[in-house]
């Protein structure tokens, strides 16, 4: 059997090397590559893959985001997240997205495929470090750690968040996600409850700090 691997990347020349890697094991064959959600859901309308491999970080557009509306089309697909993100902030926002395994593009090439083969065999993939610290998580409590304070945060207003720390504003975001204004400006009041963050000054600054801890 040939299982078929779907890359949604916007950088060419690593999906080109990671479908390199993919193809040296012998039941494993690359058929489509995507640089951004128009693509890859165009693509995967008429094409069921046996594995999708995706990245967060896709220019300007949410790969958390993505999860869902590939999902949307086709609930049995299999997504593995591959991506330059910190694992501590984001691969249980990918699991409850509904990705079947998350690993980071730091890591040695062997474990990439151990993470491809544990979800094409329809286990989830998280590494050993953070198996731990999920497992381990309820025994710590760090209030300077920021993976504890954003944890209270949506995805969308984690993507609001981001956002922020990019140096966008208002209306810019409004624009990028297809919403008001208003509802920006309603989610962004809702940070700050969430963050503690007594003003907008503050809840930029707390964004442009996130931003530059996760990027």
């Amino acid at each position: 059997m040939t299982y078929e691997v779907f890359i949604i990347d916007d950088h060419p020349l690593f999906s080109r090397g990671l479908a390199q890697l993919i193809e040296t094991q012998a039941d494993f064959k690359v058929t489509g590559m995507a640089k951004d959600s128009t693509e890859a859901l165009a693509f995967l309308k008429n094409y069921t893959p046996s594995l999708i491999i995706l990245d967060l970080n896709l220019g300007q557009e949410d790969g958390l985001d993505l999860i869902k509306k590939i999902l949307d089309l086709n609930s049995s697909l299999k997504i593995l997240v591959l991506s330059m993100h910190d694992e501590r902030f984001y691969s249980e926002r990918a699991i409850s997205a509904g990705a079947k395994g998350y690993i980071m593009k730091e890591e040695a090439e062997s474990q990439v495929i151990n993470a491809i083969n544990t979800v094409i065999n329809g286990n989830i993939y998280l590494s050993e470090n953070e198996k731990n610290r999920i497992a381990n998580k309820s025994k710590i409590k760090d209030t300077d750690d920021i993976t504890q304070l954003i944890s209270p945060l949506s995805d969308r207003q984690l993507q609001i968040l981001t956002l922020i720390g990019k140096g966008l504003g208002t209306s810019d975001i409004a624009q990028m996600l297809d919403l008001s204004i208003k509802t920006i400006d309603s989610h962004k009041e809702n940070m700050k409850t969430k963050l503690h963050c007594a003003n907008t000054a503050e809840l930029r600054q707390l964004a442009i700090e996130w931003f530059n801890k996760t990027h």
